[in-house]
């Protein structure tokens, strides 16, 4: 499938897609949707009912804020609307973008459904009760608890690892070693070489400052991060942010999720990245969905958390060099991370329920102390918004 962006729009949705600045997925009627539907041949019982698919239907239309890679999210819609004749539109932000934009809705959201991205904002979401509970039946097919909100706001579809990765010929060149630990990035030998996301923008950044936090405890984990400050040069908006740089060289070392490394190296090419797991423990994230409190097309919504939970939409993601981890039981697993030594159930503990509580207060505590600490936050080179 071509690459999808926010541009594009389905014949006969231009007004809407307008006002919401969304993307289309496909180029032809919703009637040729549905009719691509029924000449698929798939049984879509491992999904829904045919009674939750025509209540779907009947509302047509279904719109996606997607926190993944674009791509991934154009294909997941895309096939949505192709196995189901639904009109899907889309439009790719970071989580913490989507958590900031639907909370200034006001229960009255633009868009239907939350798609990837880490649970960390997801969970900030629910305690500001701007997401809304679905028990869904194919949770089912999670294989352990720790991938759903107890209360049914979120369901997790795939895991990711937390790591370093970095541009081993750049290494090379300056006569450095590639850090192996957290305590590594302090090193005076690393300064103006890293590059991580930005905690205000970033699942991913909001993932590491728990993940350090819950290493250290809340002062030494403030402490540290302030500390690794001095050696990062970028803040990127979005947390594959640096793993888009590494290949190039423009970033030396960078700090987010390995699949993405992963993605650079075999779909990009770039043969001079290499990847570490902290020696003292990886951390994860597990990516979600949900639906938004409020949404104009529930029913729609609800087929749309059903098909999240299913092969049929999680196995699109390697198709598009998203290599996560899959967490449904039935799914099959992308077979190019195996090469790379990654082990989804060598991770550490992390502490969801205690993510859930603080990551606001967190980010604010981060803030705060780099302010504090002469740190230009405010400047838009270091700390990424576009």
């Amino acid at each position: 499938m071509a690459h999808i962006t926010r541009r594009n729009f389905l014949a006969g949705s231009a007004a809407l897609a307008v006002t919401a600045g969304l993307a289309g997925c496909g180029g032809g009627s919703n009637g040729a949707a549905t009719d691509a539907a029924k000449d698929s041949g798939k049984d879509l019982s491992r999904i829904a009912s045919q009674e939750m698919i025509d209540a779907a239907k009947k509302e047509g239309t279904l719109v996606v804020y997607g926190s993944c890679e674009e791509a991934h999210v154009a294909a997941c819609c895309q096939h949505f609307q192709d196995l189901f004749g639904i009109e899907t539109q889309y439009q790719r932000l970071s989580t913490g973008e989507v958590e900031s934009k639907v909370e200034e809705e006001k229960g009255n959201p633009s868009a239907d459904v939350w798609f990837g991205g880490t649970t960390d904002p997801y969970n900030v979401a629910v305690t500001k009760g701007i997401l809304e509970p679905y028990q869904a039946n194919n949770a089912s097919h999670l294989i352990s608890d720790v991938y759903r909100d107890p209360d049914g706001n979120w369901y997790g579809i795939y895991k990711g690892i937390l790591g370093f990765f970095f541009n081993k010929d750049e290494l090379e060149r300056k006569s450095l070693e590639a850090p192996t630990d957290w305590p590594d990035l302090l090193s005076d030998k690393y300064k103006d070489l890293i590059w991580m996301s930005n905690y205000n923008t970033a699942g991913t950044a909001k993932l590491i400052l728990n993940t350090v936090i819950q290493k250290y405890g809340h002062d030494e984990g403030i402490k540290y991060l302030v500390d690794l400050d001095k050696n990062v040069q970028v803040y990127t908006k979005s947390g594959s942010g640096p793993s888009k740089n590494v290949g190039t060289g423009e970033c030396t070392i960078g700090l987010g999720f390995l699949h993405d490394a992963v993605f650079q190296m075999v779909d990009n090419g770039y043969g001079n990245i290499g990847m570490s797991i902290p020696s003292s423990g990886a951390s994860y994230e597990v990516g979600a969905t949900a639906i938004f409190k409020g949404c104009k097309h529930p029913n729609a919504a609800k087929l749309w958390i059903e098909y999240a939970l299913s092969p049929e939409c999680v196995e699109r993601a390697q198709e598009v060099g998203a290599y996560q981890f899959l967490v449904i039981d039935d799914a099959k697993q992308p077979e190019v991370v195996s090469q790379f030594g990654l082990d989804p159930d060598n991770v550490m503990n992390y502490d969801f329920a205690d993510a859930k509580a603080n990551t606001e207060q967190y980010v604010d505590d981060i803030m705060k102390a780099l302010a504090s600490s002469g740190a230009n936050t405010g400047d838009t080179s270091r700390f990424q918004t576009e």
